[in-house]
């Protein structure tokens, strides 16, 4: 399991992709269980999960890639541990383009923005696949934004440089939320974030007679121009980090006043099954590391957990609690709720069962069944083990 994360204190999200302009279902999204098959040389090493040392990708890297970029004998960052056994942004892109032009239409979707964004990876991609694309990121981890900028966004090129903007803030109040500065520059110029498809339409802050800004660094998202979104997503269970029902309204409020006038959508993921609430361990085996999920005991009353993301290096290099979060898990139920009181006009899920995890035991290998989609589902019964998105549509 496991799927975003930051620092040891609760904090949000991250990825890991390749390049392409045409997305197709075969490329699944992330999801608590998912990773790359299995090779046959991964059977060599060590397959305990106990370590005694502990220590604390670009868009498109594969594992094999990601080798080369740390010394042997050196602690890798655990920012590329976490794009190469959590994330899988063509996926989740593919999906986002399915559902928009599903529930929307009309047009193509140009402008996204990541919340809980992390180290920006899925934003990054988006903007790899079509030159016309922008992107916002916001989360209030300021490392893996400024993380974001040298290592991911830096592979995109400079015109990647001129299509994005990291803001480092919190979700219920992204209007307050702080330009991350550019280290190529004091000032970020250039910005376009507009197209001829959107020409006749401006928000609040949004000037008619122009397509680019300038913001300083540490500006305000209330200072800067942009288009309405056309996508907003919340991945990697990063709405769990809300715990209170008032709050989840808000930020989704927030979302839904981000997006298009002419139309668009919000796509948040969450987990489930009677696996998510029981203490569980599991583990997923990379040539070159080993990722565990550890989840603690489930709380019935508030619904809250702790999760632990942990990463092993060899055979002695440990990277324990590299990500810890606090969640409380929504039901679907709950969500939807929330997302029509915020003003969605319809609300979709999207649903993955995921392979029984006590086929394995805790600590064992764990690997998903990648052959199996995510359906639109009106009913689901529950299993062991379930993957959701829920599409919230917002037609102005």
């Amino acid at each position: 399991m496991g799927k975003s994360g930051k620092k040891t204190k609760e904090s949000h999200r991250q990825g890991r992709g390749r390049r392409g302009s045409e997305l197709g279902d075969d490329d699944l999204p992330s999801s608590a269980y998912d990773a790359p098959p299995r090779r046959q040389e991964d059977s060599d090493g060590d397959d305990s999960d106990e370590a005694t040392a502990e220590g604390e990708h670009d868009g498109g890297a594969e594992e094999g890639d990601l080798q080369g970029q740390w010394q042997v004998g050196s602690m890798p960052s655990k920012f590329h541990l976490y794009q190469l056994s959590v994330q899988s942004p063509k996926g989740d892109i593919s999906y986002l383009q399915k559902f928009f032009l599903m529930y929307v239409g009309g047009r193509v979707p140009l402008h996204l923005q990541e919340d809980f964004c992390g180290t920006a990876l899925l934003s990054t991609e988006w903007l790899r696949t079509d030159t016309r694309r922008t992107a916002v990121g916001l989360d209030f981890d300021r490392e893996s934004l400024e993380w974001c900028l040298e290592n991911n966004l830096s592979k995109i090129g400079a015109d990647g440089y001129s299509r994005l903007l990291l803001f480092d803030g919190n979700v219920l109040q992204p209007n307050e939320s702080r330009l991350v500065k550019q280290k190529i520059s004091d000032l970020v110029q250039g910005l376009n974030f507009t197209s001829d498809d959107d020409s006749t339409e401006m928000n609040s802050c949004e000037q008619s007679d122009s397509s680019f800004t300038k913001c300083a660094a540490n500006s305000t998202m209330s200072d800067a121009v942009l288009p309405g979104r056309d996508i907003i997503c919340a991945f990697n269970y990063s709405c769990c980090c809300l715990h209170k029902r008032k709050d989840l309204v808000l930020y989704f409020r927030h979302a839904f006043n981000a997006l298009s006038k002419r139309g668009g959508i919000f796509v948040m993921d969450v987990y489930g099954g009677t696996s998510s609430e029981c203490k569980l361990r599991l583990q997923r085996r990379f040539p070159s590391f080993t990722y565990f999920w550890e989840q603690e005991e489930f709380d019935i009353i508030t619904r809250e957990t702790r999760i632990s993301l942990h990463f092993q290096v060899g055979k002695k290099q440990m990277i324990r609690h590299a990500f810890t979060y606090h969640w409380r898990l929504w039901s679907i139920p709950e969500i939807k709720d929330c997302l029509e009181e915020a003003g969605f006009k319809s609300i979709h899920v999207w649903i993955r069962e995921m392979p029984d995890t006590k086929s394995s035991g805790n600590a064992k290998e764990y690997t998903a069944d990648r052959d199996v989609k995510y359906e639109e589902l009106q009913r689901f019964n529950q299993a062991d083990a379930w993957n959701a998105y829920i599409v919230g549509v917002a037609n102005m």
